[in-house]
Formats: C-alpha cells, sequence, structure tokens
C-alpha cells in the first residue's frame, strides 16, 4: 500500500517532532514542508526526507498529493492557514490552541463541516501515560468522587523572551493553559462552568513583551469537582527544566500527584547545569521515536490512513479556547465569569 502524502506548515521546535514522526511512519510519506524562514524550511526537507520545500503555505496547500496537513505555526497564524486547508479539502492536525478567539474556532468548525474532512487538535496529553493512569483510577472509582485537582503548568523566562519571538501575541493562558483545560475535561469529563482568574502583567512589560507573567485561575465542573491551575512564563531560567508540570488529584476515596516535568526519573549534573530529561514526551532510543507527543500525531496519521474519526475534535478545541477566553476576561474585570 502507498503511503498517504502529508504535509508540514511551520518547521519550528514542534514542528520538527510532527515532521520526525512522519518520516518516521511506514503508513505516512512528507511530501512538503513550509516555513516562512526558507533556509529552515530546506534544513528540515533535507533531514526529514520531504519531496520539497517552500516558503508559502499556499503553495503546498496546492500540492494535489498531499491528503493531510500539520499546522505548527505560532498560536496567533492557525485560523487562515487552517481555514484554507479545510477549503482545499486537506484533512488538518493544528497545535494548540486551536484558534486564539471563540468566534474563529466556530468559522473553524463551520469549515470542516462544510469539507467533510477530518479536523484533529493536537492536546497530546491525552497519550501521556501518567495521565492515562489517573484518567482509569477516576473511571473504576478508586478515587472515588472527584473533588479538587491542583495542576501547575508553568515555563521559565526563556520561553517569552528568546524562544518565542511572538510571545507578545501569545500568553500563559493560551499557549499553557489550553493543555491544562483539555487536560482537565478529559480526565474528568465534565465540563467549565464558572471561571475566576488572576494575573498580573510587570516583569514580561518591563522587558517590552506585552502579555502577563502569570494567570491563577479557579474553575467549577459541572460534576461539583473544582480545580486550581496555574500557568506562569517568569519562573527562574536556571530551573532544572525549560518547563514545570505538576499535577493533584483528591478524590472521597484516595488522591494521587504527578510530576511530569521534575520526575527525578533521570536526573543529570554536568557542567550545562542540572536536568531531568524528557522520557515520556518525545524520546529516540536505538533510532525509534516514541513518546507520547509522537503518539498523538501517529494517531492522526491512523484516523488518515484508516478513516476513522480522530479523538481530539475541532469541539474540544472550541471548548478549550472558551475557558482561556474566560480566563483572559476575568483576569481583566476582577469578577467570575459564567460559561
Amino acid at each position: 500500500m502507498k503511503p498517504n502524502g502529508f504535509g508540514l506548515i511551520g518547521c519550528g521546535i514542534f514542528g520538527t517532532v510532527h515532521a520526525r514522526t512522519y518520516a518516521a511512519s511506514p503508513h505516512a510519506r512528507l511530501v512538503a514542508v513550509c516555513d516562512q524562514d526558507i533556509e529552515r524550511a530546506r534544513q528540515a526537507a533535507g533531514k526529514y526526507h520531504a519531496g520539497s520545500f517552500t516558503d508559502n503555505w499556499r503553495d503546498l496547500l496546492k500540492n494535489p498529493e498531499i491528503e493531510a496537513v500539520s499546522v505548527a505555526t505560532p498560536d496567533f497564524a492557525h485560523t487562515e492557514i487552517v481555514l484554507a486547508a479545510l477549503k482545499a479539502g486537506k484533512h488538518v492536525l493544528v497545535e494548540k490552541p486551536l484558534a486564539l478567539t471563540v468566534a474563529e474556532c466556530e468559522e473553524i468548525i463551520a469549515a470542516r463541516k462544510a469539507s467533510g474532512v477530518k479536523l484533529m487538535v493536537d492536546f497530546h496529553n491525552r497519550w501521556s501515560i501518567p495521565f492515562n493512569h489517573v484518567k482509569e483510577m477516576t473511571h473504576s472509582g478508586e478515587l472515588g468522587d472527584l473533588l479538587m485537582i491542583n495542576i501547575r503548568l508553568n515555563d521559565t523566562i526563556y520561553v517569552p523572551t528568546k524562544m518565542l519571538s511572538w510571545a507578545a501575541k501569545s500568553s500563559p493562558a493560551g499557549f499553557l493553559g489550553s493543555h491544562v483545560v483539555d487536560l482537565i475535561r478529559w480526565l474528568t469529563g465534565a465540563e467549565v462552568r464558572k471561571v475566576y482568574s488572576v494575573s498580573r502583567s510587570t516583569v514580561l512589560k518591563n522587558k517590552g513583551i506585552d502579555t502577563p507573567d502569570f494567570y491563577q485561575t479557579i474553575l467549577e465542573l459541572s460534576g461539583g469537582c473544582t480545580a486550581f491551575i496555574e500557568n506562569c512564563w517568569i519562573v527562574a531560567e536556571n530551573a532544572p527544566n525549560v518547563f514545570e508540570f505538576s499535577a493533584e488529584f483528591v478524590g472521597s476515596k484516595g488522591s494521587t500527584f504527578v510530576n511530569a516535568s521534575h520526575h527525578r526519573m533521570i536526573e543529570k549534573y554536568t557542567q550545562q547545569g542540572p536536568g531531568f530529561p524528557d522520557v515520556t514526551g518525545v524520546v529516540e532510543f536505538n533510532g525509534r521515536l516514541s513518546g507520547f507527543c509522537v503518539a498523538a500525531i501517529e494517531h492522526f496519521i491512523d484516523c488518515i490512513v484508516n478513516d476513522k474519526d480522530p479523538s481530539v475534535t475541532a469541539e474540544d478545541g472550541l471548548a478549550a479556547t472558551k475557558v482561556i477566553a474566560a480566563m483572559e476576561e476575568s483576569a481583566r474585570s476582577g469578577m467570575p465569569v459564567q460559561l
């Protein structure tokens, strides 16, 4: 069977994970890659054996050999590309968040329905083994009734000041909070009904980056559970990892804790500083790529090859963006927002 043709738009840090996954899959053929930096596109095409490269995503979408595309552009640059891809009849895997506004998400959903193609949002934590253990504990009743959730997903200040040239066009809520909101919805099967959030904007603004430093948010869920989430972009740059990710789940019969960043499964202390290397997200061993970030993209490939519906939908993307928008509104107004 001839492998299906895939394209990649956005060859940045996470875009390369998409490229590597397509290149390694026996069921996928990386037809073309695109990046506004033509040299980066050229390097990605060579490294991951793409058939061609370009700096014009419209040209990539015209390629009849491409059946599906990954959109791994910055947060603010999803909507136009995704709408054009759907209009061109391409299946789409888009990085989170689906879009920055509720109206844009709704426009994308309408376009997907009109096109009849598949669209998946890459909320890859749904494939994380630790969080799947938590999901099993909640569904089996081992935790009893889930009462309280605390999740911290933070980045060091390196991310908005050095890694992302476009940080001022996003925020810790959209960039980090969307992951957490989807994770909570997926784990609990409940919807967010009320949002109360506070944020502060001092450190990054003083560096000329007009975006909040952090959000601290309380969510009330439809099933009665409450969640506290923290999303911050100003953790000290000399922290052992570029991100901090921990979660606690408290139920009527027990509790469980996940450390997804400072897990200490492997610790290293070298001249480059201390660190806890990734052992679950993107891992290469004996030439084979694995990890939950890879598994999410492999799920998309499987959906295209075997004509299945993705387990993460555009509607999931909309639900997350609704909560992020409520976080931003609550932080501005100082009042809770009802959903």
